[in-house]
């Protein structure tokens, strides 16, 4: 195969991956962007949550039971147990109480970006991946070595590559 074809066939798959893979990018990037404050309440919605627990729970299972951390209940008042972000009412084993949490595509956009071994959805990431990756190798292919933009690509690329040894050891 000549090189006009071979950089011709790169140019298409590159156009039309990217194409097809857009919505996900942009996903990725949102994501990306979200997971950043996730040490904040930026992102977060405030949603008030009543769950039946269990009758007889100690403080620590009480706070695994409703899943949060560093659980602690202030004050006791008749059959109403007060801790900081509600009430469990011991009579009837209901507790109501305040979560913060991102709103649902936020949530879906982070979990599918966080995705592992252990859920289903590490294949469509790896797949993602390799199509990253594929990208950065056609972009080369994308124009003639000998032209000025393709030279003057490779400069953008040193300076992408520098700045990426500056971000990873400074």
């Amino acid at each position: 195969m000549n090189k006009r074809k071979t950089r011709n066939n790169f140019r298409t798959y590159h156009r039309y991956l990217g194409f097809f893979l857009a919505g996900i990018m942009a996903m990725y990037a949102i994501s990306g962007i979200v997971m950043i404050f996730r040490t904040t309440e930026t992102f977060l919605v405030e949603k008030t949550v009543q769950k039946k627990v269990p009758e007889g729970l100690n403080e620590q299972q009480l706070g695994q039971t409703l899943r949060i951390k560093n659980f602690k209940i202030d004050r006791t008042e008749g059959t109403k147990s007060f801790f900081k972000e509600g009430v469990l009412d011991r009579s009837t084993g209901i507790a109501t109480y305040q979560v913060k949490q991102l709103p649902a595509v936020l949530s879906s956009f982070t979990k599918l970006h966080k995705a592992n071994t252990r859920q289903p959805l590490f294949y469509f990431n790896i797949f993602f991946g390799l199509s990253l990756l594929f990208f950065v190798v056609s972009a080369f292919w994308m124009f003639v070595p000998s032209t000025k933009v393709f030279k003057k690509g490779l400069w953008f690329s040193v300076g992408g590559i520098v700045l990426l040894l500056i971000l990873l050891f400074v």
